[in-house]
């Protein structure tokens, strides 16, 4: 199993990023730790991280601005290799810029059940609204602080008696049990057929008069009363690749683009010179990518009417 790289940034005692540490020994577990990161050198989970032999990087943010040193950051995540990237404990609002490289890769562990109480002072504000639970959330990062999409929450319940320091200790073990988990299922779901074929299914779809049926056992799309200008394929004759295939120029852009990178492109059995084979489970796929060879590959099969009425479209 090629595990899915992953960078935690911490600010202090890196108890959430030691959950993380310790899941990712596992076997199964679909992630490894390529980094452990900090706006603070002083911050103890270094040690944790450097001890059980995690790369580690730190500098203080102090006296930069926030994109300098942002940048900084994601020059350390992008040479570690990182895919994704784990906030656990990491006390920086980051940069929209940064946000924005890392969108859908980057997840963060908060101490309220979003959307309640973003932000600082979860467990107090819970007490003092009088609710019955408390809890923990993993979300994905978007430019707004705590705002993006839920993964998964975990309730606690709030008991008589309950401080603000009492509550915060019982929902850390529920969040040193919730975090590793969803962020395991969060990486695989960049490798699992179905998710892909959905976001496969998606672009081809918003495409013009696009229909998919099913053609030598595969997902396929084409025009409707048309041609076919892509293919999903699930261990096609036993490959063991998940992939789009779809339509190039002939067997010259072909060679050339499986010299560029042949782990990710390959000449699909059975289709000749005029088909590519793109994988896609890799677990980087760029999607715009994805989307942008899905268009070329319907414009080269789609009647010149409708390809023209796409070229307008695309003026606008």
């Amino acid at each position: 199993m090629t595990k899915a790289k992953v960078a935690v940034l911490i600010s202090g005692a890196g108890t959430n990023m030691a959950a993380l540490l310790y899941a990712a020994k596992a076997a199964d577990c679909p992630y490894e730790l390529v980094l452990v990161a900090s706006n603070n050198p002083d911050a103890p989970g270094l040690a944790i991280a450097a001890a059980e032999g995690v790369p580690t990087w730190s500098l203080s943010h102090k006296g930069m601005t926030r994109d300098a040193f942002d940048a900084l950051v994601d020059a350390q995540l992008r040479e570690a290799g990182a895919e994704f990237v784990a906030l656990a404990g990491y006390m920086r609002i980051l940069s929209d810029d940064f946000v924005e490289r890392w969108a859908g890769r980057m997840v963060n562990i908060h101490p309220s059940l979003l959307p309640k109480y973003p932000g600082l002072n979860t467990h107090s504000q819970a007490i003092d609204a009088g609710d019955r639970f408390g809890g923990c959330s993993v979300h994905i990062v978007t430019p707004g602080v705590d705002e993006g999409p839920v993964l998964a929450q975990t309730p606690v319940a709030i008991v008589p008696g309950d401080t603000a320091e009492t509550l915060a200790e019982r929902v850390r073990f529920a969040e040193h049990q919730l975090y590793p988990a969803t962020l395991a299922a969060f990486v695989a779901r960049e490798r699992s057929p179905d998710y892909l074929l959905s976001r496969v299914r998606d672009l081809a779809m918003a495409l013009p008069e696009a229909d998919e049926v099913t053609s030598h056992g595969m997902p396929c799309f084409g025009i409707v009363k048309g041609k076919k200008f892509a293919y999903f394929t699930q261990d096609h004759h036993g490959d063991g690749k998940t992939a789009l295939l779809v339509k190039i120029s002939g067997a010259d852009e072909q060679a050339a683009l499986i010299e560029m990178d042949a782990d990710r492109y390959y000449r699909p059995a059975y289709f000749g010179d005029g088909w590519i084979g793109i994988r896609l489970d890799l677990g980087d796929t760029d999607w715009d990518a994805i989307g942008e060879w899905l268009r070329k590959s319907w414009l080269a099969v789609a009647p010149k009417k409708l390809a023209g009425l796409m070229g307008v479209v695309g003026e606008f």
